[in-house]
């Protein structure tokens, strides 16, 4: 009896332990957050932690559970691949935006992650399963100092991914047993890397994928009366589902939006299409902003709580859509007023805070907000390429 009640007494304390550590060691990092007063300093310790998690990338939760971590972890319910390539492919994108002295370093750095997730031939490693990969795919084709052409296999496989999970109507769906909806996501995720695989192996019908994709969420998934998405919309009778105005799924359609209208050429027939409806986003990013520099989780609540990953991708947008002259100066000063506030939202040690969590379903949204390599990647890539810009 003894020795069961001391067996019983260890495993209690184990689940204790296993519970607090993460709570405590998020505390301990939030001491002096925010106390970042040169804007260089910060991006170098934002840069070292991107260059240190792209080949130890954290785990991110797709639980909000604080407490009996272990049965989701026994469960496998604690991370999913598929929100791992997301990150990935952020923080592969923000390192390529560096320049100067840790230029070679990163570049080392994007070899290992290559050489751990591409064989020899350029193929897959483990072949993805869903089409949120397509934003590693297009990361990947995005690099400078590569042979591109090395890894057409793996872009090939991942084209006809996304073919396959192409629903009678033309649009891609999110997940394949999915026929019933559209998802916000899927801007984000296929929308560049088809128009980059497009352009590169003379495929139109890609580029024209992708612009449909784009359109059709215009027709369908928005609110009629204010230019804010929904997070899904029904094929059937094109009903909405989800939050009008849930950040980051603004933030996916926002980066699908930008990132294909900047791989567009200028005599693209598509790119006044998207010019114009870069400029009315924008106009609606811009209103919605707070006063502090961020967006909310959902940012039509000012009520709700302040997003680190919404504010690093509509920072990303707005300084890319500043290229559009009659928008050019609004979009600048929103863009500085976000990124200050990552700078407020940043540990001592470099990493950005308060990223709400992974999404669980269509109006199922996390209430925790911690780190992300996701939006670690795209506080690098918008302060490099500002910095470039200049």
């Amino acid at each position: 009896m003894i020795i069961f009640e001391s067996i019983l007494l260890v495993i209690l304390l184990l689940i204790f332990i296993i519970d607090i550590i993460p709570i405590f060691i998020t505390w301990s990092n939030r001491i002096h957050i925010g106390r970042w007063t040169s804007s260089d300093l910060w991006n170098e310790n934002i840069t070292k932690i991107g260059v240190k998690w792209l080949n130890n990338t954290p785990k991110m939760k797709v639980t909000d559970n604080t407490r009996l971590i272990i049965v989701d972890i026994l469960k496998k319910n604690y991370t999913k691949s598929a929100i791992q390539s997301w990150q990935e492919a952020s923080l592969l994108m923000g390192l390529s935006e560096v320049e100067g002295n840790t230029k070679d370093k990163i570049k080392k750095e994007i070899k290992v992650y290559l050489d751990k997730n591409f064989d020899k031939n350029g193929m897959w490693i483990n072949k993805p399963k869903e089409v949120d990969s397509a934003i590693v795919a297009y990361a990947v084709m995005n690099l400078e100092f590569i042979d591109i052409n090395k890894y057409k296999e793996s872009f090939d496989y991942m084209y006809n991914l996304i073919t396959n999970n192409i629903g009678e109507e033309g649009t891609v769906k999110y997940r394949s047993f999915m026929d019933k909806y559209r998802y916000l996501d899927t801007i984000g995720f296929v929308c560049p890397f088809l128009i980059s695989y497009g352009y590169k192996y003379k495929k139109r019908e890609c580029i024209d994928l992708a612009i449909k994709q784009i359109t059709s969420y215009n027709k369908y998934g928005f609110d009629d009366k204010v230019f804010l998405p929904y997070h899904a919309y029904k094929i059937n009778d094109k009903s909405h589902l989800g939050l009008n105005g849930w950040g980051r799924g603004l933030g996916w359609y926002a980066l699908g939006l930008i990132d294909s209208y900047n791989l567009l050429s200028d005599e693209d027939e598509y790119k006044s299409l998207l010019r114009d409806n870069i400029i009315k986003l924008a106009e609606i990013i811009v209103k919605y902003q707070c006063e502090n520099g961020n967006w909310n989780w959902t940012i039509t609540r000012e009520e709700a709580r302040a997003d680190s990953s919404t504010t690093a991708i509509l920072c990303w947008f707005l300084l890319n859509a500043s290229s559009i002259e009659c928008i050019s100066e609004k979009c600048i000063m929103s863009y500085n007023k976000g990124m200050q506030y990552l700078m407020k939202v940043t540990r001592r040690n470099g990493i950005v805070d308060f990223s709400q969590g992974d999404t669980k379903d269509i109006g199922v949204y996390s209430q925790l907000f911690d780190k992300m390599p996701f939006t670690q990647g795209l506080a690098i890539r918008s302060i490099n390429k500002y910095k470039n810009m200049k």
